[in-house]
C-alpha cells in the first residue's frame, strides 16, 4: 500500500481556573483571554463559565507538533494566570466547586444556549478534550467515523479523570459525560449511511429550529460542520501533557488504521450504538480497572487486555505517525492508573478535596 496520509491534528483543551487561597473555580473576569488573544489570537476563548478557559492549537501536521502546542498553551496560561493571582488545573469536573455560584461568559452564543437549556446549560461545569484528525474527503470520514465509534469507550476509559463532583465521590471514574449527558444531541452518534443521509439530517434539524447551526451536534465523534476533520469529544480533560498526547496519538492511529484498511477495501465491522453504549457505561463507572465486553466473542473481557488487543490492531500504522513513544505511554496508564485514579488516591490519603486541587494544579504542567 502507498504510503499512508498526513491526518493532521488539532487538539483543543478546557482549563480550570482556580482561586490559589480557596482552591475554588474563580471567574478570570475575560483577563486572561484578553491577555492571550494579544499572543495566541484564535487559540484561545472563553467558555460558558468565567472560570473555564478553551485553548486550541494551530493544525498540526504530525505528534510533535502537537505537543510542542499543547505544552506552549498550557504555560502560556499559567503565566497569564499567575499575573492575576490565579492557578491552572485540567481534571474533567473540579472536585467540590458549584456550578450555582459560578458566573456566566456574556456572550450573544451563550446567552442563547443559557434561554434555551436552562438550569442544564448552567449545570454544564465540566471541562474536556476535543481531538480533530484531518480527513478531506467526507465520504471516507463518515465510513471511519462509523467504525471508529466501537474504539471510543476503549480512549475514553484512558482518559478518566472527574471521579468527584460538587465534594462527593461520585463513585465513577468519570462523571462528565453524565452531567454533559442532560443536553440534547450528545453521546454516541447514530449510525449514517451516507453523507446525503447524514446532511439531510443535520439540514432538518436546521429547517424545525431544533439548532441554528450544525455546531451544536455535541456528539461524542461527530464529522466536523466546518472543517475537513472528524472530532472526537468524548474524552475528560487529562490532567499531563503526556496523558493528553498518549490519547491524542491512540485517536491518530486508530483513524489512521481504519483508512488503511478502507483503502485495501476491508473494514472493521460496525455494532449498533446501543451494545457501544454499554462499554461506554463500563469506561465511566470503572475506568481501566473494569471488565469490556468483546462483541465479536461476546463475553465480557478485562479491559487492560482489550487494550493490548487495540494497541497490536494499530501497531502497523504508528512507526509511520511518528507516535510510537506517545503511544508506549498507554502501558505507564495501565500501570499508574488514570487521572481519576490518582485524584481518589490523593483523596484517601488525605480525606480533602482541597488536597485533590493541589494535586490537579500541581500536575498541570508536570513533563513540559
Amino acid at each position: 500500500m502507498k504510503k499512508l496520509p498526513i491526518f493532521t491534528l488539532g487538539v483543543e483543551e478546557e482549563y480550570q481556573i482556580i482561586d490559589p487561597d480557596t482552591r475554588d473555580l474563580r471567574s478570570h473576569m475575560s483577563k486572561i483571554v484578553d491577555g492571550a488573544k494579544i499572543i495566541l489570537r484564535e487559540q484561545v476563548k472563553a467558555e460558558m463559565h468565567q472560570s473555564v478557559v478553551e485553548v486550541g492549537t494551530n493544525i498540526c501536521q504530525n505528534i510533535d507538533d502537537a505537543r510542542k502546542e499543547v505544552s506552549f498553551l498550557r504555560n502560556k496560561i499559567v503565566d497569564l494566570a499567575s499575573e492575576q493571582n490565579l492557578i491552572v488545573g485540567a481534571s474533567g469536573t473540579h472536585p467540590f466547586s458549584k456550578w450555582q455560584e459560578q458566573p456566566i461568559t456574556d456572550d450573544p452564543r451563550y446567552d442563547v444556549i443559557v434561554k434555551e437549556l436552562q438550569d442544564t446549560a448552567r449545570s454544564n461545569l465540566i471541562f474536556g478534550l476535543h481531538v480533530h484528525v484531518g480527513i478531506e474527503n467526507r465520504e471516507v470520514a463518515l465510513h471511519i467515523m462509523n467504525q471508529a465509534c466501537y474504539f471510543l469507550p476503549h480512549i475514553y476509559a484512558l482518559s478518566t479523570n472527574s471521579p468527584f463532583w460538587e465534594g462527593r465521590d461520585t463513585g465513577f471514574k468519570a462523571y462528565r459525560a453524565h452531567i454533559f449527558a442532560k443536553f440534547p444531541r450528545t453521546g454516541l452518534p447514530e449510525y449514517f449511511d451516507s453523507v446525503q443521509s447524514y446532511d439531510n439530517f443535520l439540514e432538518t434539524l436546521v429547517k424545525t429550529n431544533c439548532i441554528d447551526n450544525p455546531k451544536k451536534i455535541w456528539w461524542d465523534l461527530r464529522m466536523h460542520p466546518f472543517f475537513s476533520t472528524i472530532e472526537f469529544r468524548i474524552c475528560d480533560m487529562c490532567l499531563t501533557v503526556d496523558e493528553t498526547m498518549c490519547i491524542v496519538a491512540l485517536i491518530q492511529a486508530v483513524v489512521a488504521k481504519l483508512y488503511k484498511m478502507h483503502m485495501m477495501n476491508t473494514s472493521f465491522n460496525v455494532y449498533r450504538v446501543a451494545l457501544i453504549r454499554e462499554n461506554k457505561f463500563r469506561a465511566a463507572r470503572y475506568g481501566t480497572e473494569g471488565l469490556m465486553i468483546d462483541f465479536g466473542q461476546k463475553k465480557e473481557v478485562e479491559y487492560k487486555a482489550l487494550m493490548l488487543e487495540l494497541l497490536e490492531f494499530v501497531d502497523d500504522v504508528v512507526d509511520e505517525l511518528g507516535s510510537r513513544e506517545e503511544i508506549n505511554y498507554i502501558h505507564k496508564i495501565l500501570a499508574e492508573g488514570t487521572g481519576a485514579d490518582k485524584q481518589k488516591k490523593v483523596f484517601e490519603e488525605t480525606n480533602d478535596l482541597v488536597k485533590v486541587v493541589d494535586f490537579i494544579t500541581g500536575e498541570f504542567t508536570k513533563g513540559i
